[in-house]
Formats: C-alpha cells, sequence, structure tokens
C-alpha cells in the first residue's frame, strides 16, 4: 500500500537501487492529483496498481516537479492530463527529439550532455528502452496555480534552484504538506556537484512562506518542518561560512576556525559543494 501522510495525501516511498523517486497522490472529494509520473512505465504500472487498491477518487490530472528523467518517463504509461511549468513543457519537447537506446546514452555521456549516472540508472531502471514513449504536459503554467480537488486544494508554484531551474513544488495548505520534487538539491548536471549560496537563500525564501507539517522530497524520507529547517539552516550556516572561497582547504579551515570543530563527512561535502559553485562563478 501507499504510505499515508494525512487522510488525503499518500506517496510511494524512493527507491535508490534504480533512482525511483517519491511519487505522490493528493485526495480530493471528487478527485486525485498524482506528483510526478516515474522514472519508467514500470514504476509508473507499479504506483497505479497500489492507487487502485484504494478507495480513491478517480485520477484526473499529473502533476509534473521538474524536467528530469526520472520524475517525466512514466507520463505516457499514467495516461491522465499532465500538468508542468513552462520551462519543463520546453525541456520534454527536447527530450522527446532524443534516442534512449545505449550508443545513444554513452554519446551523451561523452559529449558532457548527459551524467553517468543518469546513464547508469536508466539502464538499470530499463534495459530495453525500445518501448519507451515520452510525452509533453498537456496544460502549463508560468508563475502559480491552484487547482481544487474539491475540499483539497493544491498550490503549484514555479520555484527554480540549481537543481533544476523549471522546478516546481506542490502545496497542500488544507493538510500542510509539501511535495519539494528534487529542488533543494545541488547542480548535478553542469560538472562537479555545487550549491549557490545566494541561489540557495531565494529558493528557501520562496518554500518558507508556506505553513507546512511535513516535506517530501525526490529521494529521502520525508521530514517534519522541524527536520527540514534544521537542515535547512545547517546547510546555509555552512554557505555562509565558505562565503566566496573557491579553495577548500580554505574553506574547511575556516569552517573549523568558526565552529571549533573539524566538519564531519556529510559537511566536507557541503562544504566542497559551495566552493565548487564559486568556482564556476
Amino acid at each position: 500500500m501507499l504510505k499515508q501522510l494525512t487522510n488525503k495525501v499518500y506517496y510511494m516511498p524512493h527507491y535508490s537501487e534504480t533512482d525511483r523517486p517519491a511519487l505522490g497522490l493528493i485526495c480530493g472529494d471528487n478527485f486525485s492529483v498524482i506528483v510526478d509520473s516515474g522514472n519508467s512505465p514500470a514504476h509508473a504500472r507499479d504506483f497505479l496498481e497500489l492507487v487502485d487498491k484504494m478507495d480513491a477518487p478517480p485520477v484526473k490530472f499529473v502533476v509534473l516537479t521538474h524536467w528530469h528523467w526520472d520524475h517525466i518517463f512514466g507520463m505516457d504509461t499514467m495516461g491522465y492530463v499532465a500538468i508542468s511549468h513552462e520551462a519543463t513543457k520546453n525541456k520534454l519537447a527536447y527530450l522527446k527529439t532524443l534516442q534512449w537506446n545505449d550508443a545513444s546514452l554513452d554519446a551523451r555521456v561523452e559529449s558532457g550532455e548527459e551524467i553517468e549516472f543518469c546513464r547508469d540508472m536508466i539502464k538499470r531502471e530499463m534495459p530495453n528502452r525500445d518501448y519507451l514513449k515520452l510525452k509533453v504536459p498537456d496544460l502549463t503554467f508560468t508563475y502559480k496555480i491552484e487547482i481544487d480537488l474539491s475540499g483539497v486544494t493544491c498550490v503549484v508554484e514555479h520555484v527554480g534552484g540549481v537543481h533544476a531551474q523549471d522546478s516546481s513544488i506542490i502545496y497542500i495548505p488544507d493538510e500542510k504538506i509539501m511535495f519539494l520534487g528534487d529542488c533543494i538539491y545541488q547542480d548535478f548536471y553542469s560538472g562537479e556537484w555545487s550549491y549557490d549560496l545566494e541561489e540557495l537563500v531565494i529558493l528557501l525564501d520562496k518554500i518558507k512562506k508556506y505553513e507546512v507539517d511535513m516535506y517530501v522530497t525526490g529521494h529521502q524520507n520525508p521530514k517534519t518542518r522541524e527536520e527540514m529547517w534544521s537542515f535547512f539552516d545547517d546547510l546555509t550556516n555552512i554557505g555562509e561560512i565558505v562565503d566566496k572561497e573557491v579553495s577548500l582547504n580554505k574553506a574547511v579551515a575556516r569552517f573549523t576556525e568558526v565552529l571549533k570543530e573539524s566538519p564531519n563527512e556529510e559537511q566536507l561535502e557541503y562544504i566542497q559543494n559551495f566552493v565548487n559553485g564559486n568556482q564556476k562563478k
């Protein structure tokens, strides 16, 4: 069964072995909305089978958080009206022009258009991609839209971020739950994984304005407000300590000086992310 967050909101947990992100189901009185379509037709089918076992109102829409393959490859299989930001639609229109066989994927990795991690996960999730059919979203928005499910409202807002500039969040004010997709993650696609402090602060300001009890991210377990903002505060603090430093050794020294302790493994990774971001400027 899908995991239940409230009487109206459910999710299918992420599965890291093949990079399946968490998928969501938001149930109104008259119809339901799915958050993201999965990383393959099989992922979409697995999710829909679980939805079919529930006494949920019929699904009417699937809302996409951003354009990355693991969130959109199941869209055609789901077969519902798809909603996304206009930039997401533009990205998907381009993806439809590409070939997804092994040779084409390998060539895009060689050219730098694709990254090895995604190439490898696509092959693992879908050894055979002859049947893969991509779909362009049916409806788009520019800034923000609201979807009335009768009894429950969803707010879908474009928030951007370094992970994917087209990223959108889905907020359910009646339930105080927010689906973040991958918007809080690093930039994976332009060289070494990186964060940009200014971009992060802008993103968090957009997220912070909503009253949320539980956050659902694409590739982690859901987090309470306290857990999520403890992480955000720690991450922002690291970014402020690193500041504009482009030397990892100097950034680590500054961290140790300010906090009077050496960074742990996770903190060191985030220090490296901010240094990488500074080096790209």
